[in-house]
């Protein structure tokens, strides 16, 4: 197979399943190590795709990132980085802590992890998290209200003028990507003030984020990067991205695989 052929291989790999290791373009394409990542390097400057510590992921057109706020199908896709950082996220909950949980998959895999053995209190603007945790005794739950979209979540003026009145111990807050220069961002502005105010009201904020969300930029900056005090991402994170997120003095968390 000619390398040309090889590259348009890997990138057909990469579009079916969203991911490719160098592992696998060793073991389909009978090639060293070296020339695995080689052709990523390759197809990398072209701007084909990004890579990642084991491998390579899509890149993401501006407006192409996916809503991060949950759906009913979302709930029984679990994917196994994102249950990672969410059950990392659970293990940083103390007892009596009042916490923050994003309306998105990653929060609820937090909301169905969340410990019995310590009392807790919970905000969130997702009925669907919501609804998860009304099941819980140990758990008391504020909902924030407001005019809802059609993935149950609240994020107009009356959501935000509650957020003024609560203060967090901690924040779990994710967006459709981050990166080190243009910081937490989304597709649409309606969500600005609401994701400011979470964080204005927060004693730490801590970003959830998947290695699909890193080292992108979606159309709308929400805040800088730094204003996270703590992010966690997975195991297949490319150094270079951590670095320059560990140099604005954010606290790095990459859960293993296990």
């Amino acid at each position: 197979m000619f390398i040309d052929e090889r590259h348009r291989a890997i990138l057909d790999i990469i579009s079916t399943n969203g991911r490719i290791s160098v592992g696998e373009i060793q073991e389909k394409f009978n090639v060293s190590v070296d020339s695995a990542r080689r052709d990523l390097r390759i197809l990398e400057e072209k701007g084909l795709l990004k890579r990642t510590h084991g491998g390579a992921i899509p890149t993401r057109q501006i407006a192409s990132g996916k809503p991060s706020k949950i759906t009913a199908k979302d709930i029984t896709v679990v994917k196994e980085n994102y249950m990672a950082i969410a059950l990392k996220a659970v293990s940083m909950i103390n007892n009596n802590d009042v916490i923050f949980i994003t309306s998105a998959t990653v929060g609820y895999f937090m909301a169905q992890n969340l410990p019995s053995d310590i009392r807790i209190r919970v905000v969130t603007n997702s009925i669907i998290i919501a609804e998860e945790l009304r099941k819980k005794d140990n758990i008391s739950v504020i909902l924030l209200g407001g005019e809802m979209d059609n993935k149950g979540n609240c994020y107009d003026a009356f959501a935000v003028d509650m957020i003024t009145r609560l203060r967090f111990d901690k924040c779990f807050i994710t967006s459709a990507c981050i990166s080190s220069k243009f910081g937490l961002s989304i597709q649409k502005s309606q969500a600005i003030s609401f994701w400011n105010a979470v964080i204005d009201s927060s004693k730490e904020t801590i970003g959830l984020f998947p290695t699909e969300k890193i080292g992108f930029e979606s159309i709308i900056s929400i805040c800088p990067a730094n204003r996270l005090n703590t992010l966690i991402t997975d195991w297949d994170v490319s150094e270079e991205d951590l670095t320059t997120f560990d140099d604005q003095g954010i606290k790095i968390v990459v859960v293993e695989k296990e």
